[in-house]
């Protein structure tokens, strides 16, 4: 192999482990979603953001295999009426605060449920920052009537 070949491998493979080893700015608290019934076409999903970064962060999109879309959501009430709207712009998450998404407010909406979410499950939901990049949180589906997450776990 030649010497500059071999440079060029050791110093790629040095950089990744730095990227691996440097910690994130943003962990993802707590995150769970609602169980859903059959022939549910989307469903919602919860967590804190908590950004230890210097700089505001930003979630920009998310995806995951059991939807055909993933959604960042707000929820109002207007006029007795739930109004949903999505945040076309991502959701800010302030440095050295958190964001918590949860039942009436804030979201992540499944689109295009593939099939149920059933309690005792988890789904996969791959988060996009601006800054932070993107990392893959497990939640935990819950039953209807839960409130909160059930134990829950980073």
């Amino acid at each position: 192999m030649k010497p500059y070949l071999l440079h060029g491998a050791v110093l790629v493979a040095a950089i990744a482990v730095a990227a691996q080893a440097a910690p994130r700015s943003i962990s993802i608290e707590k995150p769970w979603a609602r169980e859903t019934v059959e022939g549910q076409a989307a469903g919602g999903g919860f967590m804190t953001i908590v950004n230890n970064g210097q700089r505001e962060d930003q979630l920009v999109s998310a995806s995951s295999p059991a939807s055909h879309e993933v959604q960042i959501h707000t929820m109002s009430m207007d006029g007795g009426v739930m109004r949903m709207r999505q945040l076309t712009d991502g959701l800010s998450i302030p440095a050295k605060g958190k964001v918590e998404l949860k039942p009436r407010g804030l979201h992540i909406m499944f689109i295009g449920l593939k099939k149920p979410l059933r309690p005792g499950t988890s789904v996969p939901v791959t988060l996009k920052f601006r800054h932070a990049g993107s990392m893959t949180a497990q939640f935990k589906v819950q039953a209807m009537t839960a409130p909160v997450p059930m134990g829950g776990s980073k």
